[in-house]
């Protein structure tokens, strides 16, 4: 499956929550994760989308340990099956 499916599966499933899933682009700031979710109960999550054979290159390693130093919830999702695991984390926070 294809990264900009999974993205698009990720988007739905957060608006099925009632949240938000903005695509994120930081210029001048490489490594940034691909989707910012906001959810009803106002938590911030920060997703980057990878096919299920794709890497995180080191900058992207580097940015989310950086980013879950600060206490940001971050995660990596690669596949309908990783996307439908957190959604069942994120509807029992709700």
């Amino acid at each position: 499956m294809r990264e900009s499916q999974i993205e698009n599966y990720l988007k739905r499933e957060i608006e099925k929550l009632g949240g938000q899933c903005f695509k994120f682009v930081s210029p001048g700031n490489k490594g940034v994760p691909d989707r910012i979710i906001i959810l009803p109960n106002g938590q911030i999550i920060f997703a980057e989308l990878k096919n299920e054979t794709g890497k995180l290159s080191p900058i992207q390693v580097k940015t989310m340990e950086t980013l879950k130093q600060l206490k940001c919830r971050v995660f990596c999702l690669s596949s309908k099956p990783s996307v439908d695991k957190l959604i069942v984390e994120l509807r029992d926070e709700l």
